[in-house]
């Protein structure tokens, strides 16, 4: 064996993986033809490549590390055997594609391990491909680049994998920029609340830029701050310093006069450099029709700048004889009327090249001022006036036939409830495309025990995502303000801590607390004159204060580090954290002021708060505010929240949620002190915890569902977007998905759930009618038997307990379910109709369904009130309520009951089982709605329950094989026989 040095052989392996392009080949090939030039006798042998990635060698890890998994994250390339993304058998067609041995892949495995993470949801209709691989390599300046900057950042190769794949969903479904004919596409990325759609809509601008779009405009936010922050995100991200400076020398300071970031940005180094202008080097520059400081405006210079020179006169722009050597101009502009106004003035001064020119819209918070709002009835009079700022997008996307337009936004309803028939609306009638959950983001599910199978009384920091971050405020705890500020203080004091014993520090560079009870700016000044009150009578350098705060680092943060970092350094003793607690009370309380009030709504109100934490080195204080502090604000350094505003709308709801984001080196510290049963409205309560979640539910059963149906079936799409809003589900009736003007009149015909549960909740309560529906059930409920059979489910990540409950069974044909199924009535028409349609299917026109086991729970004795129901065997009477305002349960099944339920359907697939492979579960409840015992005994009277008292409700799991061959889970039908070709119609009636 030759002494190959590790340089050489980097060397080696760098030339032969370039050389394979977007493919894995024949390595020990391509590995000889690249010694043949440097190093013929370097030894390309397996067993030292396998040393030197044993031994650490880093550079060479990283190399191997970026190509497998960038044939790891690959989405159904041509040589991968239609193996799926991200798994280990993926991972085995690339190994045998490159000839290694086993020995080989082992420690490959071992050093690059097979990033198993969810790729992103797409939801589209059928596009033409023009973004092939090798069209994307051929052109691939500024996507290098940025791709480069995000591994200087620290960011894993899986997260640039993932942002590769999930910004070419993205830029595939464009039109090709070179196209002879004029197409305009529009889709809408879905991601969560501060949770990096800024890093998807940069990559997805510089494939476009590389790939030949010439004008990007991005809307960036309804403030200079936020616009502000966008841009420089994007300067310092891609596009670079030599396209900023324009070629001024850096060492003369005369000519850098002026020029942004230069002198007054301590960032300015870390700015992307390309190493000399870019059309120097055979790419393209980009030009900056706006900077940090300034919007767009309407000079001569700017209509200058939007002028395009052809290289070729006789041909258009978008030929790429010009395309590819003609700069791409950039804008970044707030959601002003003024500001877009101009933009559509001046370029209706550019005559001829509009039609040529490839353009890109990105609209960051897209549901935000872009949706039109104009009333309905309007439209219905043929008026077609809308809001100011819809109308100049629209205005935009009429100027520029070749736009392209994406929306970006965590909070999707409002953009899928447009109206699709709007050819000038924003709709986004290509593609909805939702991105995964990153790693190491902390939304709402970390606030949540969601479906946790552990009893809450026996629920502990270390299993618990509620108790480890979540400190309710209630009538009995006070207003826990006090408990907060200390939590501010020693979360503070333990980052400190932490940046002296090895963590990272530039984590902690910003420490904020953020404070949110009302919209009111009369209240902000109120609440941030008791908090300043409040801090500078904590006594924090006092002996009593020092007291509190040892109380409750003990009594609180210990454990939950303990459970949640216990690889992170942590003081043995509050002594030992004392000093630090010191260093974080002189750092909050510098200048003699702890709170900055963020309610204003102008730039000058921003610019005067100093509260630009890109440019600030260190915000350590309270911030107290509200609607300016819940949408595109990003608080950074945000550990505690004190927050107690309501609101009716889901997405509100959502983007208040400032407290989500990443929290890396302090995850553990993180604290939400949240209302609870506050007072909202007349004669309601509302517990903005169970509101949060409520929210959550309804998104996460939204991207769930975008999940199921973007797989495509005999090579097209089940749905399209145009199809989703039916999809829209609804937890809490008080808590709309959005505010919504219009509504589309789609009807959903049909949704199976093959292995899934079915739970419906609109029940009526009319006492008529609701016997009605109790006695249609009398002859399933004679089929209960009158012994118990216990149920069993093991221990699982959240429990090292096994958990039992008894319950009432019986057996009864698919025809008789059915059969009591299509009588019932519900509290909305049709309610149930989509999922009946399904089910009556089960007969062997879909599937063959043979039988319904029916098991009826009973509740743990001490909780029991029995009752006979028509008849039957003494059935354990369950208690629901309904809320002031509601028209459903919020639940019926209990988590128990639906695990164990779904544990019977899932090992049905399999043998032995303890039901057939063509029978499904009925989980049957007596219900009584009402609030606490009491109105369960008052349905009963001598053993038996009043049917007009009992809500007989019920959860279906049909069995796995419940579905067809063609794998679809919805159908859809027009109202309108007009639209026949149409999944939605107008909406001619609220929804």
């Amino acid at each position: 064996m030759t002494n190959t040095s590790s340089g050489v052989l980097l060397d080696i392996h760098t030339s032969a993986l370039a050389g394979m392009g977007s493919m894995p080949r024949h390595f020990e090939r391509w590995a000889a033809l690249a010694a043949d030039e440097s190093s013929p006798d370097a030894d390309l042998g397996e067993e030292l490549f396998r040393s030197l990635l044993i031994s650490g060698d880093e550079a060479l890890t990283a190399l191997w590390g970026r190509h497998l998994t960038s044939w790891d994250f690959a989405e159904n390339p041509p040589w991968g055997a239609d193996t799926p993304a991200r798994t280990d058998e993926r991972r085995a067609v690339v190994y045998e594609r490159l000839r290694f041995g086993s020995e080989l892949r082992k420690v490959l495995d071992e050093a690059v391990p097979v990033a198993k993470v969810p790729g992103a949801t797409v939801i589209t209709r059928e596009f033409t491909p023009w973004y092939t691989p090798e069209r994307a390599a051929a052109r691939s300046f500024y996507w290098t680049a940025y791709e480069q900057k995000l591994r200087d950042k620290g960011w894993p190769e899986t997260a640039i994998a993932g942002l590769d794949q999930a910004s070419r969903a993205v830029v595939e479904r464009l039109a090709d920029p070179e196209q002879p004919a004029a197409r305009q596409a529009k889709g809408l990325v879905v991601g969560y609340v501060q949770s990096g759609k800024t890093a998807n809509f940069t990559g997805v601008a510089a494939k476009a830029i590389d790939a030949g779009y010439r004008l990007v405009i991005v809307l960036g936010g309804t403030l200079n701050l936020l616009r502000a922050q966008t841009q420089r995100r994007l300067d310092m991200e891609l596009i670079g310093q030599e396209n900023i400076l324009r070629g001024a020398d850096v060492t003369d300071v005369d000519s850098l006069v002026g020029v942004d970031y230069v002198g007054d940005d301590e960032g300015w180094p870390e700015f992307v450099r390309h190493g000399g202008r870019p059309s120097t080097l055979g790419a393209f520059d980009i030009e900056r029709l706006t900077t940090r400081d300034n919007d767009y405006k309407s000079l001569a210079q700017g209509i200058r700048a939007l002028e395009f020179e052809k290289r070729v006169p006789t041909r258009p722009l978008h030929d790429s004889a010009n395309l590819h050597h003609t700069a791409a101009r950039i804008l970044v502009v707030k959601k002003n009327k003024a500001v877009l106004t101009k933009l559509v003035k001046d370029l209706k001064q550019i005559h001829g090249i509009l039609g040529e020119l490839p353009t890109l819209i990105i609209d960051d918070e897209s549901d935000q001022a872009s949706v039109n709002t104009s009333d309905p009835k309007k439209w219905e009079r043929g008026s077609t006036e809308r809001t100011a700022i819809n109308g100049l997008i629209s205005k935009l996307l009429g100027l520029l036939p070749r736009a392209q337009y994406i929306g970006y936004t965590a909070t999707p309803f409002a953009n899928v409830f447009i109206d699709p028939g709007d050819d000038m609306d924003i709709f986004p009638s290509d593609f909805l495309i939702s991105l995964p959950r990153p790693a190491g983001y902390m939304g709402v599910q970390d606030f949540h025990d969601l479906n946790s199978s552990v009893p809450v009384e026996e629920r502990t920091y270390a299993n618990s995502q509620e108790k480890a971050h979540v400190r309710g405020i209630y009538d009995s705890t006070g207003d826990r303000l006090q408990e907060a500020m200390d939590a501010f203080v020693l979360s503070g004091a333990l980052k400190l801590y932490r940046a002296d014993h090895g963590v990272h520090s530039a984590n902690f560079r910003h420490h904020t607390m953020l404070a949110h009870e009302s919209v009111r700016q009369d209240d902000h000044a109120d609440l941030a004159l008791r908090i300043n009150s409040m801090w500078h009578q904590a006594g924090y350098s006092s002996a009593a204060g020092h007291e509190r705060l040892a109380s409750l680092w003990e009594a609180d943060f210990t454990p939950v580090s303990a459970a949640y970092a216990s690889d992170l350094p942590s003081p043995s003793s509050y002594e030992e954290l004392r000093p630090y607690v010191n260093l974080a009370r002189q750092r909050i309380g510098s200048g003699g002021q702890p709170v900055i009030v963020v309610n204003g709504d102008t730039d000058r109100y921003f610019a005067q708060l100093d509260l630009d934490f890109d440019r600030t080195p260190n915000v350590w204080k309270i911030l107290v505010g509200g609607t300016k502090l819940s949408r595109g604000f990003t608080v950074e350094g945000l550990t505690v929240t004190y927050y107690r505003r309501t609101t009716q709308q889901g997405d509100t709801l959502m983007q208040m949620g400032r407290w989500f984001g990443f929290r890396s080196g302090y995850r553990d510290l993180v604290r939400l002190y949240i209302g609870r049963e506050e007072p909202f409205g007349r004669d309601k309560s509302v517990d903005l915890y169970e509101a949060y979640e409520a929210v959550c539910r309804d998104e996460e059963t939204f991207r769930e569902q975008l999940a199921q149906y973007s797989v495509m079936v005999d090579g097209e799409p089940q749905v399209t977007p145009v199809q989703i809003p039916p999809l829209v589900a609804q937890h809490l009736p008080w808590l709309k998905p959005s505010a919504r003007n219009k509504m589309f009149n789609a009807e959903l015909v049909e949704i199976r759930s093959p292995g899934r549960p079915i739970e419906p909740a609109a029940y009526p309560l009319n006492g008529t009618v609701t016997k009605r529906n109790t006695e249609r059930w009398r002859s399933l409920l004679q089929a209960l038997s009158t012994t118990p059979v216990s149920f069993s489910n093991p221990p699982d990540n959240s429990s090292t307990l096994t958990r039992t409950f008894t319950a009432l069974t019986g057996t009864v044909t698919h025809s008789d379910l059915i059969s009591v199924l299509s009588g019932l009535e519900w509290e909305r028409p049709r309610y149930f109709d989509p999922h009946l349609t399904y089910l009556r299917q089960l007969d062997g026109t879909l599937a063959q369904v043979d039988d319904w086991l029916l098991i009826s729970p009973r509740l743990a004795s001490d909780n029991r009130i029995e009752a006979s129901v028509l008849g039957s065997a003494p059935l354990s009477l369950v208690r629901r309520s309904i809320q002031d305002g509601k028209s459903s349960f919020g639940r019926i099944a209990s988590v128990e009951h639906r695990t164990a339920a779904q544990r019977l359907i899932n090992d049905a697939a399999g043998a032995p089982a303890q039901i057939g492979s063509k029978t499904g579960i009925a989980l049957v409840y007596p219900v009584v709605e009402g609030s606490s015992p009491d109105s369960v005994r008052a349905a009963v009277r001598n053993g038996a329950a009043d049917p007009s008292k009992i809500v007989m409700a019920f959860t279906l799991v049909p069995p796995r094989s419940a579905t067809s061959a063609d794998r679809r889970l919805v159908r859809f039908r027009a109202k309108d026989s007009r639209h026949h070709n149409e999944a939605t119609v107008p909406a001619r009636t609220p929804v």
